[in-house]
């Protein structure tokens, strides 16, 4: 595998996310340390991971820390001018009259002061479960897409080394399939196993095949056409199409779905001599 392979298996965003396991995790610091390519790739990653954490969190409403503290304000003024003594000398004989509402007039405001302070409270209290609730509810979906994209993205490594797997065998012979004159710009390949005679097709590079039509490879023996099996894109590279024991060149055919018994020339798309 390639570094541009390795950097788009997912391992990085994977590993910033706490989702590699101990043996990745050692393989990538491994690799950054000798590699300036996955290093830079791997800060890239981060920073765009830390960005999307910005851009998704949410705050509490703006103006709830001024209309909190207003509140508390406005409380303890209006406590101060009840506590409020005349600077001359009280009459004696009133102040004894006086001191009993003056004390029932603190304890209503201290009443209301923290009867205040309960109300501000649950509301910093309310505001900030929202905010939590909130915000694990964004970090939960997520963290459920990105599992969804690394599990999209080991199976393409998974078929990815598959495919690496058959074609790196030293057993296996390509052959170059060329657009013909109808088809110019058309390509695809075969890999024929010179030991198992097994045919694997590659085909990406063909139009998509029309409904209830299908790619049909042939091998050319002796001067006849041999089918060598129905293309699918989820044989592509990975699944023998068939096993050909001798062959000159091979060829591709649109036929009706299922395969025909003889090639349709017409609709011939590419072919190759080996």
């Amino acid at each position: 595998m390639n570094t541009k392979e390795y950097i788009s298996s997912g391992i990085i965003e994977s590993y910033i996310l706490g989702l590699a396991s101990h043996e990745e995790a050692g393989i990538l610091e491994c690799v950054m340390k000798n590699n300036a390519e996955v290093k830079a790739a791997f800060e890239e990653a981060q920073k765009t991971l830390e960005d999307l954490a910005t851009a998704q969190a949410v705050a509490p409403p703006s103006d709830l820390k001024s209309t909190i503290w207003n509140k508390i304000q406005q409380e303890q003024t209006a406590d101060e001018t009840i506590r409020l003594v005349p600077d001359s000398q009280p009459n004696p004989i009133l102040q004894k009259e006086s001191i009993e509402p003056v004390v029932a007039n603190n304890h209503h405001s201290s009443w209301k002061t923290y009867a205040v302070a309960a109300s501000v409270l649950f509301l910093v209290s309310a505001a900030g479960n929202l905010f939590w609730m909130n915000s694990q509810s964004q970090n939960k979906k997520e963290i459920a897409r990105l599992n969804t994209e690394k599990h999209s993205q080991n199976l393409a490594l998974q078929r990815m080394e598959q495919k690496w797997n058959i074609l790196s065998s030293p057993d296996m012979q390509m052959v170059m399939l060329k657009g013909v004159e109808k088809h110019p710009d058309s390509k695809a390949m075969v890999f024929w196993d010179k030991k198992t005679k097994e045919v694997y097709l590659n085909a990406e590079s063909l139009p998509k095949a029309p409904e209830g039509m299908q790619y049909q490879l042939w091998a050319i023996a002796d001067g006849k056409p041999v089918s060598a099996g129905m293309y699918t894109e989820e044989k592509d590279s990975k699944i023998a199409l068939s096993n050909i024991p001798n062959a000159q060149a091979f060829a591709i055919t649109l036929e009706k779905k299922g395969g025909s018994e003889a090639p349709t020339m017409e609709n011939m798309y590419v072919m190759g001599a080996i």
